[in-house]
């Protein structure tokens, strides 16, 4: 049982390794391409601090952080408006359940107390 383990776990490890030496070699494969960043008024208003702004370009993003400003206005503009739809979405749906359970206390919890102690319905 350990012997075939074994042979599995290393069957694994050389499929693994001809994946990752393949993806590796083949870098010359077709770019990605990447829709030109328009760049705002504001990008030129805000100070360099030493960091080259990237420009627009139609290949793929360069290795390591990109610290362009259009870049990262662009991807946090997104993840803001997307949290938000998703906050307005979660403060809906509780609305929703608290105005659901205040309907049913008060059209059918508090008439079946008041009704089971004697009083008027």
């Amino acid at each position: 049982m350990v012997i075939a383990e074994v042979a599995v776990v290393g069957a694994l490890i050389v499929v693994a390794w001809h994946a990752f030496g393949s993806v590796t070699s083949s870098r010359a494969a077709a770019p990605l391409l990447f829709p030109q960043v328009v760049a705002s008024p504001a990008d030129t208003a805000l100070p360099g601090a030493g960091v080259p702004v990237a420009e627009g370009s139609r290949r793929g993003p360069t290795p390591g952080l990109n610290l362009g400003i259009e870049f990262w206005r662009l991807r946090l503009g997104r993840l803001n408006r997307d949290e938000a739809a998703f906050e307005a979405l979660e403060w809906r749906i509780t609305h929703t359940v608290m105005s659901a359970a205040r309907e049913y206390i008060d059209t059918v919890v508090l008439p079946a107390v008041r009704h089971a102690e004697g009083g008027v319905a």
